[in-house]
């Protein structure tokens, strides 16, 4: 158990120094040397937040042991906080989730369930699907991920949770890519509750961008406004400052 506490201390030292390829090769030393259950007692030690920046890391080219040995609990203790990284495209959240709910040996909804159990699940997994809100909404409202242009309006929060135990109309075998359609397709007919938080998230951000952007164009618009009253042989100058009127009184 001491090898386990010195391991820990100097997986956290490698982490905080940003060294998270040590990291990872440090722990799965432990796997190589004391087998997979071992390195599950370390990873049960090890705060969410750093087991998260080892799983964030996901490389695709390479098995990563801590990926595929991560609990369902602490898998969505650690996505609830990824936020923290301030990650924009969400690139990282998305590699990291594809890599361990769809991994051989996992059970998905077990990982969703715990997802959905925490607070903050449903807005790490809107984060996970930002860029596809468009295609959500029409998986919720027709059953399908097809978008058509002004195909309808949105289904009303009361008539989404109705629909929530709705029939599939398409089979997960169609969509069974290991990435966002077979995940949504799983949320909505195997967590269905997770699913309906996820997109009344998903339309919160995406009001709040909206405003966002409408603000932004209003401060722009601000910007180049002239004074009609200011004029000099037919040409605007930019608005007054206060100080300039007011030495002009």
């Amino acid at each position: 158990m001491n090898n386990h506490l010195a391991l820990i201390e100097k997986t956290q030292s490698l982490i905080a120094a940003g060294d998270i390829a040590g990291a990872e090769s440090a722990l799965t030393e432990l796997a190589d040397a004391e087998g997979d259950r071992a390195l599950m007692v370390v990873l049960d030690q090890l705060a969410p937040k750093d087991i998260l920046a080892v799983m964030r890391e996901y490389d695709p080219s390479r098995e990563s042991v801590v990926n595929l040995l991560v609990t369902p609990e602490q898998f969505a203790r650690a996505i609830v906080i990824e936020k923290r990284y301030k990650d924009l495209t969400h690139t990282h959240l998305r590699g990291m989730v594809n890599s361990i709910i769809f991994r051989e040996d996992a059970d998905p909804v077990a990982f969703l369930t715990a997802v959905g159990d925490l607070e903050g699940g449903s807005e790490a997994m809107a984060n996970y699907f930002a860029e596809k809100w468009a295609r959500i909404e029409a998986f919720a409202r027709t059953g399908t991920f097809d978008t058509v242009e002004e195909d309808g309006e949105m289904l009303s929060e009361q008539a989404l949770l109705g629909s929530a135990y709705a029939s599939p109309k398409i089979d997960l075998e169609e969509v069974a890519d290991q990435d966002w359609m077979e995940l949504a397709w799983r949320m909505r007919y195997e967590t269905p509750d997770l699913f309906t938080e996820t997109l009344l998230v998903l339309r919160a951000q995406a009001r709040a961008h909206h405003l966002g952007a409408e603000d932004e164009e209003e401060a722009d618009e601000e910007d180049v406004r002239v004074e009609t009253s200011d004029t000099d042989r037919g040409r605007s100058t930019p608005a007054a400052r206060e100080d300039d009127e007011e030495s002009a009184i």
